[in-house]
């Protein structure tokens, strides 16, 4: 069994390559990779069906990694680990991850009989598994703030791009209703109108407050926004063409 291991840090790669000999001692050759980049390339070169993946790496995020090996090779079986439990995270691999294939969620700092657990159940028994701390974050920031649909998302994404209320419509195929709907509950559910200090004339740009308030709730981050302009160029050359 070949497993491919993709993380840009030394030291969590030596941790990483220990845990997988532990816990699947089947594994008869171990590859690695230092970014995301390498990591397709590997994948690819070696034909590899059982990944671990980091999240957040310089040179191609995990992300973006994982979206091109599942298009080439949809059955590969991914577990993600991570420092961190952004609701933009699981976001974005929900919106990648094919129907046919299992995936894993686990952080970093999660006990070593918890990550071993990990391994085995995605990586050789193929089930998806999500480590319940980030159930617990994620349920701390729903208290924080409603949780976004899909659709809500999806206009929050572009909004941060800058397109306007025009070419988000025509880009998600909703109308310009709709797309005015989903901001007026995006900032409803962002708490944009919660500055009771603000004076009555000041005026706020909702648009922007609610792109600060999505950062500072990490319903989006840095990676899922590079990812999203690469799809809206992709788009847009899609468009001109």
């Amino acid at each position: 069994m070949k497993i491919l291991l993709v993380e840009d840090d030394k030291f969590h790669l030596s941790y990483l390559r220990e845990a997988v000999t532990q816990a699947i001692p089947e594994a008869d050759e171990i590859l690695h990779a230092l970014n995301g980049r390498v990591g397709e390339e590997e994948a690819r070169e070696h034909g590899v069906e059982a990944i671990v993946m980091d999240l957040q790496m310089k040179e191609r995020n995990g992300i973006d990694a994982a979206r091109t090996i599942w298009a080439e090779r949809p059955t590969t079986r991914i577990l993600f680990w991570s420092n961190y439990s952004d609701e933009a995270y699981m976001r974005g691999i929900a919106r990648i991850v094919p129907a046919e294939t299992s995936y894993g969620y686990v952080l970093k700092t999660a006990s070593r009989e918890r990550l071993h657990l990990a391994l085995r159940s995605v990586l050789v028994e193929s089930q998806i598994v999500v480590d319940r701390e980030i159930h617990s974050v994620q349920q701390r920031q729903t208290r924080t703030h409603a949780t976004l649909t899909d659709s809500e998302y999806a206009v929050l994404i572009d909004m941060s791009l800058g397109l306007p209320d025009k070419w988000i419509a025509k880009r998600q195929n909703m109308s310009l209703r709709t797309v005015q709907n989903r901001l007026l509950s995006l900032y409803d559910k962002l708490g944009v109108d919660d500055l009771e200090e603000a004076p009555d004339d000041l005026p706020i740009n909702k648009r922007t407050r609610a792109f600060t308030r999505a950062l500072s709730l990490r319903a989006i981050n840095a990676e899922s926004l590079e990812s999203a302009e690469r799809d809206l160029r992709n788009w847009l050359q899609r468009m001109s063409g």
